[in-house]
């Protein structure tokens, strides 16, 4: 085996064959060049247009262009008519805003940990966590695969609780050969750089409830009942935020949406050739697609087995070393979330508005963030690293194989590395 590049040899991943996402082509420049010609860059066509497209590409009756994909999920829980004190349960495991957009809408989030093989929520352990306050469960179709949503929605229907969706990370995933995002009551969508569908930043919010529809508008633009575009009165008539996306980006938006399909086959072209020629590599525990389930690899995203590995120290500080020389070979793996959610400062300190609140409120109920208590989440945070991008197009075959064989030539020598040596390297 070719000695490693963090010792001195050469990397497996030429310099620039990885292409940057997202690709950027003829149409792109048409749709935002002629936003940028237009008169309304605001809430513009673009916007009301790229609803439309992304509503019908989905399988939903009403979408909302926002600024984000928590704007989106924030909107969710209005849309559910939470209140405040209510709780909601969200994965142990994932970006902060799929828990923080219930602080937002002043409830309390209630954590459940994760199945170590799909990295979701796990579906057995839902109805243990909940509560007298339980009003809704957030299912997070984390690094996109989707949940369990048969599991998901007999839960929720047997205990009367509302489904949202976070499908910010899953654009084109599918359970049973249906897309994510049309199973709950409502859902999100994210569109910010690094997502399988990129418009810079932006989001969408989702349902096929007219009331649920409504509500989440009322939100988005300044608790004002009549969307842009129509007659406004400037009235708000309830709490509102200024949600709204602009003409410029759902310009951008809409040009990769109408690529999406392709983006959507290249990447399971590039994760199936990956996973067959890292399948049996030792120490390495590669992501899962479980029968009926259609990922979109967002995130391709491994683990270390550390008792294949020999290693009985700190798990962050092998996981890192073998990180870096991965990085090192020229494979863009890095850590995607350093912590659990209950281990967050935000939710420890329960003081998110100040003085306690939301967990002081006198309509809720008290909640228990042990991080102890989700050891699975805690064991995958410790033993994992992803990558977000290089599967996709326009890479293919030669960024394919050339990462591979940086995977296996880092773990064929994994007892080769000196851990200690590797991490007080200065970064690059």
């Amino acid at each position: 085996m070719d000695t490693l590049a963090i010792n001195g040899g050469k990397k497996a991943v030429p310099d620039k064959l990885i292409k940057v996402w997202p690709p950027i082509g003829a149409l792109d420049r048409k749709l935002v060049l002629a936003s940028l010609n237009g008169h309304e860059h605001s809430f513009g066509p673009n916007c009301r247009a790229f609803e439309k497209e992304f509503a019908a590409w989905n399988g939903n009756q009403f979408a909302i262009n926002t600024n984000s994909g928590t704007a989106a999920l924030h909107m969710s829980l209005a849309a559910c008519g939470l209140s405040a004190g209510d709780h909601v349960l969200v994965t142990a495991y994932s970006w902060s805003s799929s828990a923080t957009c219930i602080l937002h809408h002043n409830c309390i989030p209630v954590f459940v940990d994760i199945d170590f093989a799909t990295i979701n929520i796990d579906v057995r352990k839902i109805e243990a966590a909940i509560t007298s306050k339980t009003r809704a469960i957030i299912v997070v179709h984390l690094h996109g695969l989707a949940v369990n949503m048969d599991q998901v929605l007999r839960i929720a229907r047997k205990h009367k609780l509302l489904v949202i969706e976070d499908a910010c990370q899953a654009h084109g995933a599918l359970y049973k050969n249906k897309k994510v995002g049309t199973f709950g009551d409502c859902a999100a969508f994210s569109f910010n750089q690094n997502k399988c569908l990129c418009s810079g930043e932006g989001g969408m919010f989702v349902t096929d409830n007219p009331d649920m529809f409504q509500k989440a508008k009322q939100l988005w633009s300044f608790g004002e009942t009549r969307a842009p575009g129509q007659a406004r009165d400037y009235h708000a008539y309830a709490l509102g935020w200024m949600y709204r996306s602009s003409d410029l980006v759902a310009a951008f938006g809409r040009a990769q949406l109408a690529r999406l399909d392709y983006y959507f086959k290249t990447q399971r072209e590039n994760a199936a050739l990956l996973l067959a020629e890292l399948k049996g590599t030792p120490g390495l525990i590669l992501p899962v697609e479980p029968a009926g389930h259609t990922h979109n690899w967002y995130n391709f995203t491994s683990r270390i087995d550390l008792s294949a590995a020999g290693w009985n120290g700190q798990p962050e500080r092998f996981r890192d070393a073998v990180m870096k020389a991965l990085q090192a070979e020229g494979v863009p793996a890095n850590v995607w979330q350093s912590f659990i959610l209950p281990a967050m400062t935000v939710f420890r300190a329960r003081n998110a508005y100040g003085g306690g609140c939301p967990w002081t409120c006198h309509q809720t109920r008290p909640v228990e963030y042990d991080p102890a208590k989700f050891p699975v989440a805690q064991r995958h945070c410790a033993t994992h690293f992803g990558m977000t991008t290089p599967l996709r197009a326009p890479n293919g075959r030669a960024a394919v194989n050339t990462i591979a064989r940086g995977f296996k030539k880092v773990f064929a020598q994994l007892d080769r590395l000196d851990v200690e040596k590797i991490l007080s390297l200065k970064k690059s």
